[in-house]
């Protein structure tokens, strides 16, 4: 596709596989462009170090001097490393589109279509609210996919919450009505709650619908208000019997047998139009304190198992509770790949990114993560293929049994990829097989997590999984399409981002520093280039020695007037500017370049500072005591739950602080150096007290921080609603950033 030819165009189209079912797009232009800047910024990066090379020999000053010029150089040799592994994502870019519209050409009969069993992974029913598991669950069971039959939706309930089954159960009832619906109607936006939120055509067919919604809305929520399902919301004697059998005394979330509940049954179970119904199936695998259960990852694999015993489709699609689906015909976009014979024998799955709704303006906590759910895997799709982002991928079963020329059987015959299941899925003897793979002992000893199925060692299961999976020589397929495969929701809570943000930097550091790390395992396995995309997620907690040192390094030299930047006057001064920019903007061209804006751009790099400053910092903290064996705090469930006054104050592009924090602390003495730093100097040269050419990037670093910090000096002064900063924050910040000053001061005294 790289020819001198194409090299002349702007874009070069290639239909690719037998069927002609996908195109690829590659713009030469784009590629030549990216690799010139590399090449040409890679020489900026040894002059600079030819320059810090060269102060370090000839420094004749004191040990204070020498620990800062070590420290910022330092500094500049994690950006560089990170650099490097930023543009391995730049050096074949290529964009793909699909033609499910000629599958049916090709395949006489949707009937030859492979089956599908989906999973949607849940935890906690206050902190996920089975409303919205319930509205991701009939979108994905509405799916424009024939025979409906073909597909089944798997929910794995790791709370072990009757709340949940409650709330499936009455999803089951009014999915006879709801499928139907979207059939005959043709309805695009197939998660009731979304397509009610939207303007949606009104008539007495609507209208009745929407009723039967929203009295399904009302007994989920009256039962979870109350926090248990009394009798009153029990309709006939198989559902009393399913609650009274497994949620007895002594049951808890953590200590309870494995529960799996068939709520609707394809080929017994029909809709109002005599139409048939998905496998709808509720699981709950067995827990104890004793038996490790690896979070998410364990979930997985037991839904993987119990799949397989039930219905063992050969593609899976596994989603976030609240990542409903946008577009019913996501499914055939996914077998555009998989059944393409040219890319079938080493195609593990393809992955849809993640889109979310209700996103402000600005987007001010960077939800979208551009980067990581877009860009990225453009430039990754042109080498093995994106990673797993843990939603929005649908996988071919085969992959989870070893490499493609290496099975890794399971086992019991029956979880073989290629077994068919003949029985009824209630049957006694599938629902007793299906029981014993879910408890906890099935997997002791045995290759699950490690070469079978999800992979265990990390608390991001989706990128160890998708990573372990390219080692063995599997590839992925990026599929974005114009619209939105996916949406879902983000937390709008500051505190929120930055824990969610933590807990991927504990998971990512245990890859990184791991025996399969991609320094050495994946430039082993999958080549140096691949290797650093990957390497660029697990060493990403990094980021925060260089940010921190930036945050506080310049700034308390600069209170006590100590140089440690070229002068303006200085040529290597030109070689900073040319680096300060080079990076920002090609980062900036590449933001807008994927749909982005200026504001959302700003929003995207000022959290790149907070997250460097909390979730990457805590979270190296936290990996670091958690292999001294000192206790942490372990997987926590980020929050779906939207408070009324948090979501006002969010759609407004204010940030929401609201709780007591070490993080915020950290956030709040970085804006309070940085703001004094820039004032003090300020005010020095405006008094003729400072030479301006010698403290011009000092004072520009504070300044740069200062603006980007402009959010956190309203929270902490301007603003009284519930969502400011604490005042006891605010306090010991102050504190802190008086007592770092005093420090430095006397450090620096007798430079």
């Amino acid at each position: 596709m790289e020819t001198a030819a194409a090299a002349t165009a702007t874009t070069t189209t290639v239909n690719t596989g037998s069927e002609g079912l996908h195109s690829v797009e590659v713009n030469p232009r784009q590629l030549i462009l990216n690799r010139a800047f590399a090449l040409i910024y890679l020489f900026a990066i040894l002059a600079l170090f030819y320059n810090h090379t060269l102060k370090l020999l000839n420094s004749t000053n004191s040990f204070i001097t020498l620990s800062i010029s070590i420290s910022i150089l330092i500094s500049d040799s994690i950006l560089a490393f990170m650099w490097s592994t930023t543009q391995s994502f730049r050096m074949r870019p290529l964009t793909r589109k699909q033609c499910p519209e000629k599958l049916i050409k090709i395949f006489s009969n949707e009937i030859n279509f492979p089956a599908l069993d989906i999973f949607i992974c849940t935890a906690d029913p206050y902190k996920e609210p089975p409303l919205n598991v319930v509205n991701t669950a009939l979108s994905v069971m509405a799916y424009d996919y024939n025979p409906i039959e073909k597909i089944s939706i798997y929910v794995s309930d790791d709370g072990g919450s009757e709340l949940t089954l409650f709330a499936f159960m009455e999803a089951a009832k009014f999915a006879v009505y709801w499928l139907p619906f979207c059939r005959e109607n043709k309805i695009i936006q197939r998660c009731p709650d979304a397509y009610f939120s939207s303007n949606y055509t009104q008539n007495s067919e609507t209208q009745k619908i929407k009723l039967m919604y929203e009295s399904m809305k009302t007994r989920i929520e009256n039962v979870i208000e109350r926090g248990k399902v009394d009798e009153d919301y029990i309709n006939n004697e198989e559902e009393l019997q399913a609650f009274t059998k497994f949620w007895t005394v002594g049951f808890t979330r953590h200590n309870h047998p494995s529960i799996i509940q068939v709520l609707l049954e394809s080929g017994k179970d029909k809709d109002i139009t005599s139409h048939g119904m998905p496998n709808l199936i509720y699981l709950s695998r067995e827990k104890n304190k004793s038996s490790p259960h690896h979070f998410k990852a364990g979930a997985l694999n037991a839904l993987l198992r119990v799949s397989g015993i039930m219905t063992n489709a050969l593609i899976i699609l596994t989603l976030d509770c609240d990542m409903y689906s946008n577009d019913p015909s996501t499914p055939k976009r996914a077998l555009c790949y998989f059944l393409d014979q040219t890319l079938r024998p080493n195609l593990a799955y393809v992955q849809f990114p993640q889109r979310f709704h209700g996103l402000n303006e600005a987007d001010i906590y960077a939800s979208e993560i551009k980067g990581l759910f877009h860009t990225n895997p453009v430039g990754m799709d042109g080498l093995n293929g994106p990673n797993y982002v843990g939603t929005g991928c649908f996988f071919h079963r085969r992959a989870f049994f070893g490499s493609p020329s290496s099975f890794e059987q399971p086992e019991i015959p029956e979880l073989f990829p290629d077994h068919v299941v003949n029985k009824p899925i209630k049957a006694q003897e599938i629902l007793r097989l299906a029981h014993y793979v879910a408890s906890c002992n099935y997997e002791s000893e045995s290759n699950w997590g490690s070469k079978m199925g999800f992979r265990y060692g990390s608390l991001v299961e989706d990128y160890y999984t998708g990573y372990r999976l390219q080692c063995e020589g599997w590839k992925s397929v990026f599929c974005n399409p114009k619209r939105p495969a996916f949406l879902g929701d983000i937390p709008i809570s500051l505190y929120d981002v930055v824990s969610q943000n933590k807990r991927w930097s504990v998971g990512l550091l245990e890859v990184a520093f791991s025996k399969y790390s991609p320094l050495t395992f994946g430039v082993q396995s999958m080549g140096f280039v691949m290797a650093h995309c990957y390497a660029h997620y697990a060493f990403w907690p990094i980021w925060s020695i260089p940010i921190i040192l930036y945050a506080f390094i310049p700034q308390l030299t600069l209170l006590n007037r100590v140089t440690i930047f070229p002068k303006v006057s200085d040529p290597c001064f030109f070689l900073y500017v040319f680096m300060f920019l080079g990076a920002y903007g090609q980062d900036f061209l590449i933001f807008m370049s994927y749909q982005g804006t200026f504001k959302r751009w700003w929003s995207d790099q000022r959290m790149w500072m907070i997250r460097g400053l909390t979730s990457f910092l805590f979270g190296t903290i936290e990996y670091l005591t958690k292999h001294l064996g000192i206790s942490t705090q372990g997987f926590n469930v980020t929050s779906k739950v939207v408070d009324n006054d948090q979501g006002k104050r969010y759609h407004q592009g204010i940030f929401e602080f609201g709780v007591v924090s070490p993080m915020f602390v950290m956030l709040a003495t970085t804006s309070i150096i940085n703001l004094v730093a820039f004032l003090e100097s300020f005010a020095q040269i405006f008094k003729g007290d400072q030479n301006l050419d010698e403290f011009f990037i000092q004072m520009f670093i504070a300044g740069f921080v200062v603006i980007n910090c402009l959010p956190i000096y309203e929270a902490m002064i301007l603003r009284g609603d519930k969502g400011r900063m604490p005042t006891r924050v605010t306090i010991f910040s102050t504190f802190l950033a008086g007592t770092l000053y005093m420090a430095f001061a006397f450090l620096l005294r007798s430079v």
